[in-house]
């Protein structure tokens, strides 16, 4: 009896053990799964305001994703298998969380969701193809990028413009927490809440306006707060700027009035000279002897006897032909 009773104990004990050993075992299959998961899962990185500057060097591709989006969560499973292959193709699979980085979105202008970017050292082309792990990877390794126009750098990340987008994401996201504290935590009414940020934009416009106001004192003062003898000079300045530019046509009237003399100068020259060619010849004409003029004078008259001599002979021979 005693036998039988220490067989059934041990028998039990055993069986209490394996159990014991078996709920051991599955606990620490459950507490080392997640940690799997997690390595896998270590190809997989995650780009916040902090670190985004990474980015500009190497090849990435990034998506931007929100937890509320189905057609992110549907993405989210073949992302992380195409982030398997990171390493293999010496590329950076990344994500970002638009909902906890809005500077990031603001910095990117995320419309839609998701959307995935490809980087080339600071070069960002949007991708637009089928969201399949094949098409990712074809899309890297055949090197598809290169066929897309990247983002002007007027709007890239890194751009001033895309720095005031981010900053005001920001200025969006922060006065929305405080929305959310002022109605949720406090118990303030919406509407309070509303007037509350009213007058608080009212009070930043008018000291804003303050500012603006005193700058613009500062870099053109008025009459009753500028210091003496400003505007001296400044009269002063004028007066030599309108000197100068008298000074200026002057001396092109000047140039052209003597442009105009020296033409008048030369069509004086040319008519001295004309005028001095003739006289002279009048003055050797008239100097001339009455020797020479008489043996012209004579010939003169032994030709105009001779002409009329022979009219006189033609006069009888053509009255003869008309008889």
């Amino acid at each position: 009896m005693n036998m039988a009773t220490s067989l059934t104990c041990r028998r039990s004990t055993d069986r209490a053990c394996s159990k014991g050993f078996i709920a051991a075992a599955l606990l620490l299959i459950i507490s080392l799964a997640p940690q799997a998961a997690l390595c896998k899962k270590s190809h997989l990185r995650v780009v916040t305001d902090g670190n985004w500057q990474e980015i500009l060097e190497g090849e990435w591709m990034i998506e931007f994703f929100a937890p509320w989006c189905p057609a992110c969560q549907q993405l989210q499973p073949v992302w992380n298998e195409f982030a398997e292959w990171a390493e293999d193709m010496g590329v950076n699979i990344a994500k970002v969380d638009v909902t906890e980085e809005p500077g990031l979105s603001g910095r990117f202008i995320i419309t839609a969701l998701p959307t995935i970017y490809h980087c080339k050292d600071g070069v960002f082309r949007r991708y637009q193809g089928a969201r399949t792990k094949d098409d990712f990877l074809s899309f890297v390794d055949e090197k598809k990028w290169q066929d897309i126009e990247p983002v002007s750098s007027w709007f890239g990340p890194s751009s001033f413009l895309m720095n005031t987008m981010s900053a005001l994401f920001k200025l969006s996201m922060f006065i929305r927490h405080c929305h959310n504290y002022i109605t949720e935590q406090i118990g303030i009414p919406v509407w309070g809440s509303y007037a509350i940020f009213a007058l608080a934009t009212l009070f930043s416009g008018l000291v804003l306006g303050l500012i603006l106001v005193f700058i613009a004192d500062c870099v053109f003062p008025s009459r009753r707060f500028a210091p003496p003898g400003h505007y001296q000079k400044k009269q002063a300045l004028e007066q030599a700027r309108l000197i100068k530019r008298l000074e200026d046509e002057q001396e092109a009237d000047g140039e052209e009035e003597d442009e105009d003399e020296c033409e008048e100068e030369r069509g004086r020259e040319v008519w001295r000279k004309n005028h001095h060619g003739g006289h002279q010849e009048v003055e050797d004409w008239e100097g001339q002897s009455q020797e020479d003029l008489l043996p012209r004078r004579e010939r003169l008259e032994a030709e105009e006897e001779s002409s009329h001599e022979a009219l006189r002979r033609r006069m009888p021979a053509a009255q003869e032909e008309d008889t």
